[in-house]
């Protein structure tokens, strides 16, 4: 009932679904709540609260709201071998990691045979949508560069793997309905391809070959799509090469990638070649999107939250080609669409699908205590919880979800701002995580985990004769890939000449600072590498106190001012800039192993 029937193919169908989804919000949203409790009210985690009843208001009384380290003990006995009934009456089929972390480790997210058919139902929307605002995507292909990450499989048996992996591995993708909007350049053995280099050099060979049939290209997210020009620039050559000669390089030894990618190679194409060649020779890479793929109408990827930092390098790549972000989702479920997709990124807003989730919200406020005008959670938000109906524009929200999958009034961890209304149903701009001050692709650091790790680094400095005052760090996406810079002011005993500094130690420091963060950035930096070599900048003495001198002329309060721990205004990273003295690498990649669920055992 909560899925309802939709054929992409059919524009106006798909359009009059939403408009009714968006009309009858409270009403779906009721009946999403009632069918979520009928069948799990029975389950070992809402039998505690409920004692079998479904009744909303008891269930709004009697279910706390919770982060997962209250749920992490229910999912890890069913990734031990326990029965799903502990938090779901349909079985758990899978378990979906999250770029989120807990202890270190990605957050085990509950799944079911039918949330796929969910999130199949949402992407089967994005193309009528689009559909609407650009015209003739009927008469091409998409150049969608994807990718599957790493998976496990937990002691029950259960496999454990990042929510884009599961469903490109999924039947759901693997058969998908045919429509003439969805037809991608790259085969989907070159997707499933477990090598991302491999997988990333034959989706490019195909793209380009196929290039004159390409209307749109984009990764999920902007960091990825980046990645993807940043491999293009390094390989273009070879690319080349195989297409003048007909003949895929000896290196990609995937034999299904391989021979996926033979079939669009069919026949060498010198004149092809030399055109490509033409165009990766000229300097700079400016419009190189619409360039080499000229019929490109738009990129679409994910440029809103952290992901904003990249829309400078994509707007330069891409020649002002329009930046499209059609959804929001997440591990724990698949959320909305963007019903205006050729908005500017800044304008981006999702409207929740009420069919989804049942939706809650804790009101949060903003504050000005420093420069990055944090959103701070009221008290411990259980008392301002409110309805997705019942949410003000204008005001800001952490995200509360009530899934089909075994998770009861969770928060997710988003800060969402209500921009306004579509029918009856809100719409959100997407802000910033709770509590992340890094990211440069799915990592999340916090200010907690930043601050365990440098504390962990500080030990080497002792042998230097060095404290270290002050610190800060900032995400830099102005090369490819990004990569964690800390700025560092030390107070030195004896002689204050940092030039000094011993350069093996300071190296270690980094490397430590990097064996101390948690699996997601570790993966991104050793198997993905989607992260670049964190580096410490150390400042002049005195460099902090002309940081806050700026801060305080801005606006912020000399008393209750304190340190940014990322500092995100570009006037101030350039304060701390011109009073860099000396810069230090990482020279050691992190060590990094598939993650796991801790037994009982244990």
């Amino acid at each position: 009932m909560m899925i309802p029937s939709c054929d992409p193919n059919d524009g106006e169908g798909s359009m009059r679904l939403i408009e009714d989804l968006t009309t009858n919000t409270s009403r779906v949203q009721q009946q999403v709540l009632k069918e979520i409790l009928t069948r799990n009210a029975d389950t070992e985690y809402l039998h505690g609260f409920l004692e079998g009843h479904t009744d909303r208001d008891l269930f709004k009384r009697q279910v706390p709201v919770i982060d997962y380290e209250q749920v992490k003990p229910y999912i890890e006995r069913i990734a031990n071998g326990e029965p799903s009934h502990i938090i779901s009456s349909q079985p758990i089929t899978e378990l979906l990691t999250s770029s989120g972390t807990s202890g270190g480790q990605p957050k085990l997210m509950p799944s079911t045979a039918e949330d796929l058919d969910r999130k199949n139902f949402l992407y089967n929307l994005l193309i009528p949508v689009m559909n609407k605002y650009v015209d003739g995507l009927d008469r091409g292909k998409g150049m969608y560069l994807l990718f599957v990450k790493p998976e496990i499989s937990t002691p029950s048996g259960l496999t454990a793997r990042p929510v884009l992996t599961s469903y490109y591995k999924s039947s759901n993708f693997r058969n998908r309905p045919f429509t003439k909007f969805n037809v991608y350049t790259s085969p989907d053995e070159t997707i499933l391809c477990s090598d991302s280099k491999q997988s990333m050099y034959c989706q490019l060979l195909c793209g380009l070959i196929q290039r004159d049939e390409v209307l749109r290209v984009g990764a999920v997210f902007a960091s990825a799509f980046l990645r993807a020009i940043k491999f293009l620039e390094d390989h273009w050559e070879e690319l080349c090469s195989n297409i003048r000669t007909g003949h895929v390089s000896d290196w990609i030894t995937d034999t299904s990638c391989r021979n996926a990618a033979g079939r669009i190679l069919d026949r060498p194409n010198s004149e092809l070649a030399e055109l490509i060649e033409t165009e990766c020779r000229k300097e700079p890479w400016e419009a190189i999107i619409r360039r080499l793929w000229p019929k490109t109408k738009y990129v679409d990827v994910i440029v809103t939250g952290s992901m904003a930092q990249y829309i400078p390098l994509l707007e330069f790549y891409s020649g002002g080609l329009p930046l499209v972000s059609t959804m929001y989702a997440s591990s724990e479920c698949y959320f909305g669409i963007n019903l205006r997709p050729l908005d500017l990124p800044s304008d981006v807003s999702y409207v929740l699908l009420p069919n989804m989730a049942y939706f809650e919200f804790i009101k949060v406020e903003r504050t000005d205590e420093d420069e990055a005008s944090r959103i701070e959670c009221n008290g411990n938000g259980e008392s301002k919880v409110v309805d997705l109906t019942n949410v003000e524009v204008g005001c800001y929200y952490e995200l509360v979800v009530t899934t089909f999958t075994g998770l009861y009034r969770y928060r997710v961890g988003d800060i969402l701002m209500v921009t306004g209304f579509h029918n009856t149903a809100p719409q959100f701009r997407f802000v910033h995580r709770r509590n992340v001050v890094l990211s440069i692709d799915t990592d999340k650091t916090n200010e907690e985990d930043l601050l365990k790790a440098i504390t962990q680094a500080k030990l080497l400095l002792q042998p230097l004769g060095c404290l270290l005052t002050e610190y800060t760090s900032y995400a830099d996406t102005s090369s490819i890939p990004g990569h964690y810079v800390l700025f560092w002011e030390f107070k030195t005993k004896g002689s204050s000449d940092l030039s000094n500094l011993d350069q093996t130690v300071m190296e270690e420091c980094c490397s430590t600072v990097e064996a101390c963060l948690d699996s997601v950035y570790r993966r991104c930096r050793s198997k993905d590498r989607s992260i670049g070599p964190l580096e410490i900048r150390v400042v002049q003495c005195g460099a902090f106190d002309a940081l806050m001198d700026f801060c305080v002329s801005q606006g912020s309060s000399v008393n209750q001012y304190k340190t940014p721990r990322c500092i995100k205004s570009t006037e101030g990273i350039g304060i701390l800039e011109e009073k860099v003295v000396r810069r230090f690498f990482s020279r050691k990649v992190p060590l990094w192993e598939p993650y796991r669920v801790e037994s009982r055992a244990d």
